[in-house]
């Protein structure tokens, strides 16, 4: 679970009882909290200072909450907007959505549900983004573990061994670590020891020397070489033949390298991160690691967390890569994600982790064609409700209260002229799911 983030919150409603209820109740979560039984009260209240959240109620006497959230938008305020209705206004609050309400709670509001929308809301507030080492970001107990582990290790010379999935992001430990160290201003080589045959992986790291092997024509200096007063990276380490990985621990041992063919060692001062998605504890136990090797390597270890492990930081890395793609678009426009989306992708078991994300959010911008990306746009497997995974938390569940869900439903309905294989698309579900909650809701 991610720690709740407090923030300054504006209760905007003209039913006193809700207001104060609601401010006691987001108090006890530690939020600040201030009051408005109107629009003029509130604009008042947001010219006079600054909010994080306003929740805002749709109906009230004068101007209502559309017409201010109109106003507000229209003006340039980006504070996050949480619409609160009675029942009988749903479908004009799903509208609001797209005049730019970020998400909407019907009445009675559900107390848990009210904290769990604040704090989605919240964490991907402007600023609240804390990129804690180079080009990594999160606020999960488990990431600043990793924060500290690299800002701990990297002022010494200390060989480092990164563990986690594919695609956690164990490069980007290793750059950050780099560029904390003082080697920075010198080489960072990243290998891939499992994409390269064990003759060629041998030859890019230690190098050759002319007549070495057919078609080594002259010298060649290696990359433990190329990274001398650096930092080599050696990713998937685990995936080393056993001759290669007595080679590489004579390197560790002794601090030189002899090229392929060579007699003779040369001196190299390269400090050593690798990185690995295997547990080499237990392949040294099958014989299939040298076990003197893995010593030298788990010098210092930092493990990377699964995303589903930390999924309450997919906020901060959907803005990251929205961050990304808007700096490739042609028009430099920011693309934003729905909260429904959001939902979505929160609920999902990221087999590919980070970079799997990553992917995903560039591609549904494109198929947004720059714009909102919204259900519709994510892949198939991770809108698809009826799909059954096997690696945890893939199945669809978007925290819609029955109410909210009808709503969303009939509003799908009304936007595609009652198509319901194009509802069902824009609503991120099958369309046997479709059917089956339109009976159930009497649509």
């Amino acid at each position: 679970m991610t720690e709740t983030l407090q923030g300054r919150i504006l209760v905007v409603d003209d039913d006193r009882a809700f207001r104060l209820s609601t401010a006691e109740l987001l108090r006890q979560d530690g939020h600040t909290v201030a009051l408005a039984e109107d629009a003029s009260a509130a604009a008042e209240a947001l010219e006079g200072g600054r909010f994080d959240l306003v929740l805002l109620d749709l109906r009230m006497p004068g101007l209502d909450g559309l017409s201010l959230l109109e106003v507000l938008r229209k003006r340039g305020e980006g504070v996050p907007i949480l619409m609160v209705t009675g029942f009988g206004s749903i479908e004009t609050a799903v509208q609001s959505l797209h005049t730019g309400a970020d998400d909407f709670l019907t009445k009675p509001v559900d107390p848990d549900i009210l904290s769990a929308r604040v704090g989605e809301l919240l964490e991907r507030r402007p600023g609240e983004v804390e990129e804690r080492v180079p080009g990594m970001i999160g606020r999960a107990p488990s990431m600043r573990e990793v924060f500290d582990g690299i800002r701990r290790v990297a002022p010494t010379d200390s060989t480092v061994l990164v563990t986690g999935e594919t695609g956690t992001g164990k490069e980007l430990v290793a750059r950050a670590v780099h560029e904390l160290s003082r080697r920075a201003d010198r080489p960072f080589i990243p290998v891939n020891c499992a994409a390269l045959a064990e003759g060629v992986l041998e030859s890019e790291l230690f190098g050759h020397v002319k007549g070495a092997f057919t078609g080594a024509v002259k010298d060649r200096k290696g990359l433990f070489a190329a990274a001398d007063g650096g930092t080599i990276l050696l990713d998937e380490v685990g995936d080393m033949s056993l001759r290669l990985q007595q080679r590489l621990l004579r390197v560790l041992q002794e601090k030189e390298v002899t090229p392929v063919g060579a007699v003779r060692a040369t001196p190299v001062d390269a400090r050593v991160i690798a990185a690995t998605n295997r547990e080499l504890r237990a392949e040294a136990d099958a014989g299939r690691f040298r076990e003197d090797l893995f010593y030298r390597l788990n010098v210092f270890q930092i493990r990377l967390p699964p995303l589903r492990a930390r999924q309450g930081d997919i906020p901060l890395l959907i803005e990251a890569a929205l961050d990304r793609v808007a700096a490739r678009l042609p028009d430099g426009a920011r693309p934003t994600v729905s909260p429904f989306a959001v939902r979505l992708l929160r609920s999902y078991g990221w087999p590919g982790n980070v970079r799997e994300l990553m992917s995903v959010v560039e591609s549904s911008v494109i198929r947004a064609e720059g714009g909102r990306v919204e259900a519709q746009h994510l892949p198939r497997e991770i809108r698809d409700d009826d799909r059954d995974t096997d690696h945890g938390g893939g199945r669809y569940q978007c925290e819609l209260s029955p109410a909210e869900e009808e709503a969303a439903i009939r509003a799908a309905l009304d936007e595609t002229g009652g198509k319901k294989t194009r509802a069902a698309e824009m609503l991120g579900m099958s369309r046997t799911t479709l059917w089956r909650k339109m009976k159930e809701y009497g649509i």
